[in-house]
């Protein structure tokens, strides 16, 4: 059987340490696995339930008020568009204001999430801004 020398032996636990708590790097110095991509991107309102503010995979339940058209997964989301205005709007996060969800441009997020914007320069502007690894 092979032993290693207690130094040597501490060389590998170390480096197998290293292994496990830093990822690898790329030759400009950041994470392989960082993504690249625009951190935000534009997706369209009938995948969007707009009461969780969530992009789904698949179409969601248009919900008429007032003959604009939001989108929810579910009846208790259909309800709650109905009848809660508040669930209706949306702040900008670029300009701040207020934006109804049936008239916004919506960007989802790596993680599902979406956010509502006045108009696409917004989007395009809040996009650049937010690439992943920056």
């Amino acid at each position: 059987m092979f032993r290693l020398s207690p130094r040597l032996a501490a060389l590998v636990s170390a480096a197998a340490l290293l292994t496990a708590v830093v990822p690898a790097l790329a030759a400009d110095g950041k994470a392989v696995d960082e993504p690249t991509a625009a951190a935000i991107t534009r997706v369209e309102p009938n995948k969007v339930c707009m009461v969780n503010n969530q992009f789904m995979d698949k179409d969601q339940i248009p919900v008429e008020v007032e003959g604009k058209t939001y989108y929810g997964c579910c009846n208790m989301c259909k309800e709650r568009l109905t009848q809660d205005s508040a669930s209706r709007s949306a702040v900008d996060p670029l300009s701040g204001k207020t934006v109804d969800k049936a008239k916004a441009v919506i960007g989802a997020q790596a993680d599902g999430s979406v956010l509502y914007f006045e108009n696409e320069e917004n989007l395009a502007s809040y996009a650049a801004n937010h690439k992943s690894g920056t």
